[in-house]
C-alpha cells in the first residue's frame, strides 16, 4: 500500500464518529445514591462519544447517558438517526448533584465543548443529527440556556451567530451498548486519540478545578 493510501485510509478511519464498533459492551447501570435529590441535563454537541468523555469527568456529574432525543420516531437506532431522518440529534443526558455543581456551571462546560456557531456540523461530522441543542426539563433551564446565548452573542465571543437550538425536552433514547462509556474504553482507537483527547485536554486545562479526582 502506498504512503498516500495510507494516509488515506487514516483519514478515512478518523473523519466522522459514525464509524462505530460492532462489539456489544454490556455496561452495569450507574446506581444512585437513595434519597439523593438531582437534576437532569441533556446537551447535544456533535458527536456523542465527545461530550460524553467531557462531562462525565464534572465533579458533581452523577450519570451521563449517550443517546438520542429531539426526533418524531420512537425508539431509533443509531443506524436510523444516522440517516437525518428521524430528526433525532447525538445527545447526552446527565444526572447530576445540584448541590455539587449547578445547571449554570454545565452551561459553561457546553458552550465550551463546542463550536455553537456551525449550523448542524460539528467537525467533519455534518447533518441535523449533529446539531447543538439544549433540551430544557423546565422552565428555570429554558431562561438560563435563553441569557446565555443572549450574552454570549451580545458579548462578540465569536464571529458567528450562535445557532444553539433552545427546545423543550420530550424524549430521551439511550443508544445502543457499545456507544456508551466510549472514550473511557476505546481511547486508543484513531478517531479517540486524534479527535476527542484533544477536546478532553482542553477541557482539562480550563475546568481544572471541577474534575473528579483521578483514581
Amino acid at each position: 500500500m502506498s504512503f498516500l493510501s495510507i494516509v488515506t485510509s487514516l483519514l478515512i478511519t478518523v473523519s466522522s464518529c459514525s464509524d462505530s464498533p460492532k462489539e456489544n459492551i454490556v455496561l452495569a447501570d450507574v446506581k444512585i445514591p437513595a434519597g439523593l435529590k438531582t437534576d437532569t441535563a441533556t446537551f447535544a454537541t456533535g458527536c456523542f462519544w465527545c461530550t460524553e468523555a467531557v462531562f462525565q469527568e464534572l465533579k458533581g456529574v452523577l450519570k451521563a447517558t449517550s443517546g438520542y432525543s429531539g426526533g418524531t420516531v420512537a425508539n431509533p437506532s443509531y443506524e436510523a438517526v444516522c440517516t437525518g431522518e428521524t430528526g433525532h440529534a447525538e445527545c447526552l443526558q446527565i444526572v447530576y448533584d445540584p448541590k455539587v455543581i449547578t445547571f449554570d456551571e454545565l452551561l459553561e462546560v457546553f458552550w465550551e465543548a463546542h463550536d455553537p456557531t456551525t449550523l448542524n456540523r460539528q467537525g467533519n461530522d455534518v447533518g441535523t443529527q449533529y446539531r447543538s441543542a439544549i433540551f430544557y426539563h423546565n422552565a428555570e433551564q429554558k431562561q438560563k440556556a435563553e441569557h446565555y446565548k443572549a450574552e454570549l452573542t451580545k458579548s462578540g465571543a465569536y464571529s458567528n451567530p450562535v445557532v444553539t437550538e433552545i427546545t423543550p425536552f420530550t424524549k430521551f433514547y439511550p443508544a445502543e451498548n457499545y456507544h456508551q462509556d466510549y472514550f473511557r474504553l476505546h481511547g486508543s482507537q484513531p478517531y479517540c486519540s486524534m479527535v476527542i483527547r484533544p477536546k478532553v485536554e482542553k477541557f482539562e486545562k480550563v475546568f481544572k478545578d471541577k474534575l473528579k479526582p483521578k483514581n
